[in-house]
């Protein structure tokens, strides 16, 4: 049993991972601005409002619950915003994630579980991404979260600081038994945004960009269920909770779906047509990205159960019409 400081545990990945670091006889302490998140996706453990940015506030939370662990899920995230607001990036994502890292040392706590992403390899088409590919980011989430890997590095080297990075690659799905769920404001993932028009919540998905060199001209993405994710999350707790030193690992599934293979996949599990309209490109999307994540299967023992489209979205879909979330 272990109490774990959970950032951004009011938002979609963070509350899962409550639920299941709760469902194992952990503690999880929430850590969220509500930004981003759900003051009600906080049900699984007990809940302080703070930012990142307030070092103070950081350290009165570490001396108040004294945590074992911290799992960092707090980001911004969104790609287009990124390429228009880089600097945000910078500050919330890289300086947050500082002010955390140096009051996790101050309080000797030594394990670290990290929230990355398969930005940060950038555009490398053609080719199935495994940790050992360069990261070249081409946009400032993707470069933040590098330069954060980086500290969580040197962290190490010079105070010790054991961690777990997961570069994750497109996350789906929601909490089997609908609990919580993927509710972001604006919606901008593609699932959830997909049952947004199926539900008549929004006019129309639209389509950003349909001119890549794909099969059928839209970007292909890895998807991997949210619940799978947070397996691996507390896989990788556990490693460090028995002594093990610092890992990388990719979580994906090895396989790619294009937007359109999604949308024909919606219109089955549903049942209902998925109105949809073209629209550009977004500035840094990449064409393809799929994981090679044979790292995270022979170090953890990590295997996706429920990263199937049916089944991730099947599961949005209940929770989707549990809330009655009409946008």
């Amino acid at each position: 049993m272990a109490v774990v400081l959970v950032t951004g545990g009011a938002g979609y990945i963070g509350s899962h991972a409550c639920k299941a670091l709760a469902a194992a006889g952990d503690t999880p302490v929430t850590l969220d601005n509500l930004s981003t998140g759900w003051r009600d996706a906080v049900r699984f453990g007990p809940f302080e409002q703070g930012d990142l940015l307030d070092r103070a506030g950081l350290d009165a939370v570490f001396a108040r619950w004294q945590p074992d662990a911290v799992m960092h899920f707090a980001a911004l995230s969104l790609v287009g915003e990124a390429m228009a607001e880089p600097l945000r990036y910078w500050r919330n994502n890289l300086c947050g994630s500082l002010n955390l890292i140096e009051a996790a040392v101050a309080a000797g706590c030594d394990a670290f579980v990290l929230s990355s992403t398969c930005a940060v390899y950038g555009e490398q088409d053609g080719v199935t991404l495994d940790e050992s590919c360069p990261r070249v980011p081409v946009n400032a989430y993707g470069a933040s979260k590098r330069a954060v890997e980086d500290a969580l590095r040197d962290a190490g080297a010079a105070h010790g600081l054991r961690s777990v990075i997961f570069r994750y690659f497109n996350v789906a799905g929601a909490d089997p038994d609908a609990e919580i769920g993927e509710h972001h404001r604006p919606e901008t993932h593609l699932i959830p945004a997909m049952l947004e028009a199926v539900d008549g919540a929004r006019p129309a998905l639209t389509i950003h960009g349909t001119d890549y060199d794909t099969p059928d001209g839209t970007c292909i993405r890895d998807y991997v269920h949210v619940v799978d994710l947070v397996a691996a999350h507390l896989a990788g707790l556990r490693r460090l909770a028995s002594g093990a030193g610092s890992q990388i690992y990719n979580l994906g599934t090895g396989h790619g779906f294009s937007v359109r293979e999604v949308i024909a996949a919606a219109g089955t599990v549903t049942n209902r047509p998925v109105p949809v309209v073209a629209g550009p490109r977004r500035q840094g999307d990449c064409t393809r990205l799929v994981s090679g994540s044979s790292r995270a299967a022979e170090e953890l023992g990590w295997q996706p159960t429920r990263s199937t489209l049916p089944l991730m979205i099947g599961d949005a879909w209940r929770w989707h019409r549990a809330e009655g979330y009409q946008g």
